[in-house]
C-alpha cells in the first residue's frame, strides 16, 4: 500500500500506528515531507484507514504488520520499510495496557509478561535494529529515534496500571542510556511522556470517562489531544532538535 515518489526526508516507521497517538505521529510525519511505515499488531482496518489517507493526500506510505514483541518481525518491519526509501526515523510508539483496570496484585501473572514483552522487550528489539540501520558506524546515515514514554512513571499509576507505569519507567532508561551510546554514531535518542490523552486506551480498558475524571488535577484543565503528543514528536525528530538526546519531554498540561 505505497504511493507516490520519493520521500523528501526519508522514511519513518511508528510503531502502533493504527489508531491514537501513532495514528497522529504518522499524519503529522507525513505532512512534514516522511514516506510512513505504519505498523501494527492486530488492527489491519485502522492500519490501511490511516495509509489511505495519507496517500489520499499526496503522500507515501505503507502498513506493515509486526509484533514488536518478536525479534524475527521486527526484523521483517525494517526490511519491508526499505521499499519506501532511506530510513531516517523510528518512533516507537506501540505499548499496551493488558486492557485491565486493578491492583498490582490483582493482574494476572500471563498479563504481565505480555505488557513487559511489548513495552519493555519489543521497544528494545526495535531500537536495537534502528541502530543497526542507522548507524553511522554499520555505514548509515544516521537519524532519531523517538520513544513513546508516559507520566505515569511520576506518581506509578496506583490502583489502576502500575505494571504500566513500570513499563515506562524502563523506557525513560532505555533513552537516557541508548542515547549516550549512539550519541557519536549519528542517532539522537529522545523520548516524549504523554499525559492523560484523548485515545481509545481508556475506553479499552473500561475506563472511557478517565480522561475527563483527571482533568481537575491537571493544570490546563483537560487531557491531550493526539496531535499535540505528535507535535512534540515531531519536534524531536527535526533539525530543530538537532542538539537534543538523552531527552524525555513531557506533554501532560503541568501535570
Amino acid at each position: 500500500m505505497a504511493h507516490g515518489g520519493a520521500p523528501d526526508i526519508g522514511v519513518a516507521i511508528v510503531t502502533g500506528a493504527s489508531r491514537g497517538i501513532g495514528a497522529a505521529v504518522a499524519y503529522a510525519a507525513a505532512r512534514a515531507g516522511y514516506a510512513v511505515v505504519v505498523n501494527y499488531s492486530e488492527d489491519s482496518a485502522g492500519a490501511k484507514t490511516v495509509v489511505e489517507e495519507i496517500i489520499d493526500r499526496g503522500g507515501m506510505a505503507l502498513a506493515v504488520q509486526a509484533d514488536v514483541s518478536r525479534p524475527a518481525d521486527v526484523v521483517r518491519l525494517f526490511d519491508e520499510a526499505l521499499a519506501l526509501g532511506p530510513l531516517t526515523t523510528v518512533v516507537n510508539n506501540a505499548a499496551i495496557t493488558g486492557n485491565l483496570i486493578g491492583t498490582l496484585v490483582e493482574v494476572p501473572a500471563e498479563t504481565v509478561q505480555r505488557v513487559v514483552d511489548v513495552n519493555v522487550a519489543g521497544m528494545i528489539f526495535m531500537c536495537q535494529e534502528a541502530v543497526r540501520r542507522l548507524s553511522a558506524d554499520n555505514g548509515g546515515s544516521g537519524g532519531s529515534i523517538v520513544n513513546i514514554s508516559s507520566t505515569a512513571t511520576k506518581a506509578g499509576s496506583p490502583g489502576t496500571w502500575v505494571h504500566y507505569a513500570a513499563t515506562k519507567g524502563a523506557v525513560d532508561v532505555l533513552t537516557v542510556g541508548l542515547a549516550a551510546e549512539v550519541a557519536k554514531q549519528g542517532i539522537r535518542v529522545n523520548a516524549v511522556a504523554p499525559g492523560s490523552t484523548n485515545t481509545g486506551l481508556h475506553a479499552a480498558a473500561g475506563m472511557p470517562d478517565r480522561v475527563e475524571r483527571l482533568n481537575p488535577t491537571i493544570p490546563m484543565g483537560r487531557g491531550a489531544e493526539p496531535e499535540e503528543v505528535a507535535a512534540a514528536v515531531m519536534w524531536l525528530m527535526s533539525t530543530d532538535a538537532g542538539y537534543v538526546t538523552g531527552a524525555v519531554l513531557p506533554v501532560s498540561g503541568g501535570r
